[in-house]
């Protein structure tokens, strides 16, 4: 009997053999399938564009657009690529900037949802939709543009993405980052267009230093965050935002002056109730209070487009603002207004104005024109609360997108009035410039 099972064992030994080995088989055979779903995930798109090597040309007739998006996504060790325009063309439409894996081929970069891109023939930035805004200067044969994702937003899931042009940065703009990563794209539309793709480009070491020093000055400029995480240009809501005591509030180191008196917000994600808030407020303001609703205060509230001055009841005022929007806000100072010191100190008076260059359509109103009209507005407690000082009268004026909505006169506190920024819900993020007429 025991003889007998010895073959049987060693029968049954060799089976189990030959099933291990098959399912090894079976193993490498399915590795060897993964790899290549991989290889035809990952290959570069293209349409009415001749590639030949690195070097991309337009391949149809004027009507038709032209798009090339590369094979991998940026990353964290590689987050940088560049286009040298070789030849502008007809007209120069060329664009360079970052897209989503599958996007269409049929529009330029920038144009369509979650992507953004630099165009060369106006020097306009394009985030989302076929309308762009000021950003840059036009390029032409010869220049290099450059698009980049700074480092610290492959860990926030936030992509700060900035442009450059010959090697010098242009600006700057935020967007959510997804899983699949963001894809290197060049869009064209006019015959004669070619340019050569550098997708593994290096910014020169000063530009990186300078980067690294910008990326950790803009915590530095923040003055007081109560609820608010900073990363870059972004400020993130960190509170619970159940109830109006879970206010966060971000306020600036400096108060306006004629030196810089205006600052704008882009509301990049408007979370669950879009209870943003842009304002002025006193160095003492509460943290647990929106702007607008405490005295020494005044503030635009997207939610509903009212404006709170110093009291929890708003006023109509202008229109709600959603995803995309840019809020600003600044102070009209009269001709013969004297202001303390921009530095630490408040015993210092600075008389001198700075003229600088708007953006996106900003009129440069920093003094208070003579002969303008005075507005009669209803300020309620607020007026009350100011009547009480013998502060400096100033209008402080509104924006949304660049155009003016409305203005409101204001008593300046003691210290000054400081850029403040409110947010209510969970999810809600904002970029903000406080220096936008700088430059």
């Amino acid at each position: 009997m025991e003889g007998e099972q010895g073959p049987l064992g060693i029968l049954t030994a060799i089976m189990d053999d030959l099933n291990l080995h098959y399912r090894f088989l079976n193993w490498r055979r399915r590795i060897r399938e993964i790899r290549e779903v991989r290889a035809v995930r990952y290959h570069e798109r293209f349409k009415h564009i001749l590639v030949d090597g690195d070097t991309l040309s337009y391949h149809g007739n004027s009507g038709e657009v032209g798009c090339y998006v590369a094979r991998h996504p940026l990353t964290k060790d590689n987050n940088y690529f560049e286009v040298s325009i070789v030849d502008s063309g007809v007209r120069g439409t060329i664009a360079v900037g970052l897209v989503p894996q599958y996007y269409s081929l049929d529009h330029q970069p920038g144009w369509l949802p979650d992507s953004v891109a630099y165009h060369a023939d106006d020097g306009k930035l394009y985030n989302g939709r076929a309308k762009g805004r000021q950003f840059g200067t036009k390029c032409s044969s010869g220049d290099r543009i450059g698009c980049g994702i700074e480092p610290v937003s492959f860990e926030v899931q936030t992509a700060q993405i900035f442009f450059t042009k010959n090697g010098k940065r242009v600006g700057s703009t935020i967007m959510p980052l997804s899983p699949e990563g963001l894809f290197p794209a060049v869009g064209m539309h006019s015959l004669g267009e070619e340019v050569r793709l550098h997708l593994h480009a290096e910014l020169s070491n000063e530009e990186e230093d300078d980067s690294i020093m910008m990326v950790d000055s803009y915590e530095d400029e923040w003055g007081r965050l109560h609820d608010v995480k900073v990363c870059g240009t972004l400020l993130e809501y960190m509170g619970k935002g159940k109830s109006i005591i879970d206010v966060g509030l971000a306020q600036a180191r400096k108060p306006l002056s004629t030196r810089s008196h205006y600052f704008e917000v882009e509301i990049v994600d408007p979370g669950e109730k879009c209870y943003i808030a842009l304002g002025l407020a006193r160095k003492d303001y509460p943290k647990n209070r929106h702007p607008g609703w405490s005295r020494g205060s005044v503030a635009y509230h997207a939610d509903d487009g009212k404006i709170f001055h110093g009291s929890g009841v708003g006023d109509p005022f202008g229109p709600r603002c959603y995803k995309g929007d840019i809020m600003g806000c600044g102070i009209m100072f009269p001709r013969d207004y004297i202001l303390d010191s921009e530095g630490d100190s408040d015993d210092s008076c600075d008389t001198v104005a700075i003229r600088a260059k708007p953006p996106r359509g900003v009129k440069n109103i920093l003094y208070l024109r003579q002969e303008a009209e005075e507005e009669e507005e209803e300020e309620e407690d607020g007026e009350d609360m100011e009547q009480e000082h013998e502060g400096r009268k100033v209008v402080v004026f509104f924006t949304r997108n660049g155009k003016i909505i409305g203005k409101k006169d204001a008593t300046v506190p003691c210290g000054g009035f400081f850029p403040t920024i409110g947010m209510l819900s969970s999810g809600e993020k904002v970029k903000v410039d406080l220096h936008p007429l700088s430059g």
